[in-house]
């Protein structure tokens, strides 16, 4: 998850921990309801922008207010950029994904991310994993070729956003791994959102030149610019609910968690969008879950074993 990387000198509270990352996994698929209502009526770029950019601006602003400017890009700023960069492009296509399809079915295929993460650390780290895990991973993709059935004959190749949205974020989540421990909230928040404003940004001002029919770019009103704040603020503080709970609880016990983002984004996507999975569509996401727990059961036996 992100920001798990965050030093901290926080005391161990399993009970705290679950309630910090149970409230972050209940609170963001709100953001994602969010880039959908607006992907009515602005490009998925657009919004993704704005997100990146509320979140620079708050993080700018309490640095500002606590005194912790100098810190804000933090030991290494490169890798921060970088993860920056990874993270909007994972929102790029996980906003893009829900502008099609429903945010509840969106989610359950990025969830393959646990097994994506798994076959990069064995290819780039040489972790070792053994055949159960290998089968893990089979099954959860199995699950995610559930899922996209009725989504790539209905909707074609946009359906597969998702899976490049679990791709960057795994990609992310091993820079974390590489480089654990150097950096503190404030300074991955504005990193990030520094790099994804000015990459998007690019993007933004760049594509109309380049493919003036790919993208339309419109002057947001008052009510988009609000909802386009809210993004901003439920990013912030859902990633810094996620650092608090890392702080206070073993990535463990706190992993299983992040599969509450389902049942969220389900229960919003219905009452707003009247979006509900069909039967097979749980079957796939019930492969991902069990598939995602079993990896974290493994990472944590081998974990122990070290």
């Amino acid at each position: 998850m992100p920001g798990t990387d965050s030093p901290a000198a926080v005391g161990q509270n399993a009970v705290a921990a679950i309630g910090l990352m149970s409230a972050a996994m209940l609170i963001v698929p709100v953001m994602d309801i969010i880039a959908k209502y607006l992907s009515a009526s602005m490009a998925p770029l657009q919004i993704t922008f704005g997100r990146f950019f509320v979140q620079l601006l708050i993080a700018g602003t309490a640095a500002i207010l606590i005194g912790q400017t100098r810190a804000l890009l933090g030991r290494r700023p490169l890798i921060n950029l970088l993860r920056g960069v990874l993270l909007a492009m994972a929102v790029l296509c996980f906003f893009t994904a829900v502008k099609y399809m429903s945010v509840a079915t969106a989610i359950s295929i990025f969830f393959v991310e646990p097994m994506i993460l798994t076959v990069l650390a064995a290819i780039v780290l040489k972790e070792r994993i053994g055949p159960r895990r290998i089968g893990a991973v089979v099954v959860g993709l199995a699950g995610a070729l559930i899922i996209l059935r009725p989504n790539l004959l209905e909707i074609g190749a946009v359906s597969l956003l998702p899976l490049a949205t679990a791709t960057f974020f795994a990609l992310y989540l091993l820079l974390n791994r590489l480089y654990a421990g150097a950096d503190g909230l404030l300074a991955i928040q504005f990193s990030a959102g520094l790099a994804g404003s000015v990459v998007l940004g690019l993007g933004l001002f760049g594509m109309p030149v380049i493919y003036p029919d790919a993208i339309s770019i419109i002057m947001p009103d008052l009510g988009q610019i609000g909802w386009l704040i809210a993004i901003g603020a439920i990013s912030f503080v859902g990633h810094g609910l996620v650092v608090m709970a890392f702080q206070r609880g073993e990535a463990a016990l706190l992993a299983p968690l992040q599969y509450l983002e389902i049942v969220s984004a389900t229960a919003l996507g219905y009452l707003v969008f009247s979006d509900f999975p069909d039967g097979p569509t749980w079957a796939g996401i019930a492969l991902i879950v069990l598939s995602g727990l079993y990896i974290t059961h493994r990472e944590r036996q081998a974990h122990r074993s070290a």
